[in-house]
């Protein structure tokens, strides 16, 4: 049986363009292929077929971030510029 398509548009930023057709290009593919790929996965799996989160990050994460930055700051912490440095202080 034979399928017909059709023509649709999308408005992309220029530069988001190409840097996607760069991309698909070097997966051997034009972003009509890749757009095609992301409707049917979509399709199989009844939804978006990646997470999208706004990527904040928990508190936990927060109060580590938070703590690395005083630690980086703290002139009493000792800093290493090398891995042999750290690794014998942690030998000790």
């Amino acid at each position: 049986m034979a399928h017909s398509t059709t023509n649709i548009s999308i408005r992309m930023d220029s530069d988001l363009k190409a840097q996607a057709d760069a991309l698909f290009n070097e997966l051997g593919m034009n972003i009509s292929t890749a757009f095609n790929i992301f409707v049917r996965q979509s399709l199989r799996e009844g939804g978006i077929p990646f997470d999208i989160t706004l990527n904040q990050p928990n508190k936990e994460t927060i109060a580590a971030m938070l703590e690395a930055e005083r630690i980086a700051k703290d002139p009493s912490v000792k800093g290493y510029t090398n891995l042999d440095e750290l690794f014998a202080d942690l030998e000790k």
